[in-house]
């Protein structure tokens, strides 16, 4: 898969987000565009104009890592950011500036019967897996209870955060800060892309979501990246009302490409007593007519 344009995008998206006094140099002239100049990237890169501009149309064949964390210093960018930069490059056609990405496999994932042991063992907040698809692909009792109205909808299939943000006017009232969580989950998805860009149904997913959502399709084009860790989140439960929750997310040393993200209540709080209010009502035993 050929990804120049996906690399110029970025790269100009980038330029385009900060001025020379952000950098330190003077503001000469006016300018047609917004953003720093491929000269002004590439000086204080410390490579020729030409040589940038070769490698903001996707020419990497022979560019070495110094030169990419160069360039990444020049444009100021986070860590997310540097990283998909980095995969870019390594997925670049005819360019082996570092090791090829992993390719996923085609068969559908499902838990290992010891590793949903591990997650049912997880009893005092959700616990969930999710790949870079942003598929749930596994969860203990609470997070399957907390994200009950994604399973409901997909009775057949692999619930989907990025179809249900986008495509499920449920996801306002399940998301009390709907565009934080939309925007969260296109940079997620925009990081999954750079670093497998052969990933079919990635692709399938992102031409659906353009297609079909204007939202979707707004925060795509903006090349927004995003590495998981730690924060917080808030959610609407339609039992036990508001979450206000904490989470810490890591990837899957044994399962690469996938996340576990677990999520907690500070002791004590309203969200600890409607987590075990949850608790108690997914443990309640279904009752069957006699």
């Amino acid at each position: 898969m050929d990804n120049r344009a996906e690399v110029r995008e970025f790269l100009i998206s980038r330029r385009a987000k900060l001025s020379p006094h952000d950098v330190g140099l003077p503001d000469a002239g006016r300018r047609r565009v917004p953003g720093l100049r491929r000269s002004e990237v590439a000086s204080l890169a410390g490579v020729s104009v030409e040589y940038y501009s070769k490698i903001e149309r996707g020419g990497f064949a022979g560019v070495s890592p110094s030169i990419l964390h160069a360039i990444a210093r020049a444009l100021r960018l986070d860590e997310a950011e540097r990283a998909h930069l980095l995969h870019l490059a390594e997925t670049s056609e005819g360019t082996g500036v570092l090791l090829r990405p992993r390719r996923g496999s085609a068969r559908p994932w499902t838990p290992r019967p010891s590793l949903q042991w591990v997650l049912d063992a997880i009893t005092g907040g959700p616990a969930i897996i999710r790949n870079g698809r942003m598929d749930l692909l596994a969860a203990n009792p609470l997070g399957r209870a907390m994200h009950s109205s994604l399973y409901e909808r997909t009775p057949a299939g692999v619930p989907n955060f990025a179809r249900y943000t986008f495509l499920d006017e449920d996801s306002h009232a399940f998301y009390p800060q709907w565009d934080t969580a939309a925007d969260i989950g296109v940079a997620i998805l925009r990081t999954e892309a750079g670093r497998d860009p052969h990933d079919r149904q990635l692709q399938d997913l992102v031409g659906e979501l353009s297609t079909l959502s204007d939202e979707f399709r707004r925060r795509w084009s903006s090349h927004e990246v995003r590495l998981h860790g730690a924060g917080s989140k808030r959610f609407h439960h339609p039992v036990v009302g508001d979450l206000d929750l904490a989470y810490e997310s890591v990837d899957m040393i044994s399962d690469p490409g996938l996340t576990l993200t677990i999520y907690a209540a500070e002791p004590a709080s309203r969200t600890a007593e409607a987590l075990a209010l949850l608790a108690s009502w997914t443990a309640a035993p279904v009752r069957t007519t006699p």
